[in-house]
């Protein structure tokens, strides 16, 4: 099977020691969970296990994982990196403006510096100082990027703000496309990447989400334009995180990574729609889900050319 610029075969993971749900986010994430436990430690360790075992899972399928120990108490969503950096073919980095306070710390000068010891990075555009100016841009979390026709789907929300969206998409060569979706009681969709996943020969989309008719027409016409098969999650599965997936490239091919949850809430016509061109990874990540987001917002995919030809690494953790 083709390689694919949409499926990277890398990922930075981060491994928390003291995860716990954000409740300086549980404002605007409808799909955060109270923790169930009043055991912060018991949480924290079932949270350590679940990414370690992701890592693992990743790993005999052929995907490098760099995976990091996070050890700091005041960065409870660290285990999602993808909202606060972004690579690109070409050598190109991005660091975003995160909107909560809590989360702007989760920022680390030591994954930047293993991605240009181990990648060719030409430049890294940092956002982050659109903080003071409270404009903000969650990322792959805010946004969904379809690299093969360069366009970058968004959810308004108050975590993608225009003006740091067209920063991005003129930097980066991308097209915005924006649009609202809100759930069941009319709240907007804090990210992008909750709502919809887009993989090379397919995508799939809450479309339920999105009132406005003739948007939905222009995102399926977009969404389908090179030929992608579009799969419509209805709002149970997005709830089940089924939006919340994303496309690497494995040893042997490619792979869709997912939650356990999300991958139990497929219908056997969408399994079979995913399974022509990708191999359906369910990854068992409860303690995470808690905190309102799942597989896709935990791995950061490395979209750049690694500095070790790519049949040396052969999967292996750095």
């Amino acid at each position: 099977m083709r390689m694919s610029i949409q499926a990277p075969s890398a990922v930075v993971l981060i491994r928390p020691s003291r995860f716990t749900p954000n409740p300086a986010t549980a404002t605007d994430n409808t799909f955060q969970k109270p923790a169930p436990t009043a055991d912060a430690e018991a949480i924290a360790r079932a949270a350590w296990k679940e990414v370690t075992e992701v890592a693992s899972a990743l790993e005999r399928h052929g995907v490098r994982v760099h995976l990091f120990d996070d050890e700091r108490e005041d960065r409870a969503d660290a285990v999602f990196p993808n909202n606060w950096f972004s690579t690109h073919s070409g050598g190109h980095v991005a660091v975003y403006p995160m909107q909560s306070p809590s989360r702007r710390g989760e920022r680390r000068e030591d994954i930047l510096e293993m991605l240009k010891r181990e990648y060719r990075v030409q430049d890294v555009i940092d956002y982050s100082g659109l903080e003071y100016d409270d404009v903000f841009l969650e990322g792959t979390g805010a946004m969904v990027l379809d690299h093969l026709s360069r366009i970058a789907y968004t959810v308004r929300s108050n975590r993608a703000d225009p003006i740091a969206l067209e920063r991005f998409c003129t930097n980066f060569g991308y097209e915005p496309m924006v649009f609202d979706a809100v759930d069941e009681a009319g709240y907007p969709i804090y990210h992008s990447n909750v709502l919809m996943c887009v993989a090379t020969d397919f995508a799939m989309i809450g479309l339920g989400f999105i009132a406005d008719a003739a948007r939905r027409d222009q995102l399926l016409e977009r969404l389908t334009a090179h030929g992608r098969d579009v799969i419509e999650l209805s709002r149970s599965q997005i709830r089940e995180f089924a939006g919340n997936a994303i496309e690497l490239q494995g040893r042997d091919g490619r792979i869709l990574a997912m939650s356990a949850r999300a991958a139990a809430s497929l219908t056997d016509e969408q399994r079979a729609v995913i399974e022509k061109s990708c191999q359906i990874v369910p990854l068992g990540v409860p303690t995470i889900e808690l905190a309102g987001g799942s597989v896709r917002c935990m791995l950061a995919g490395i979209h750049l050319d690694p500095r070790t030809p790519i049949s040396t690494i052969n999967g292996v953790r750095s």
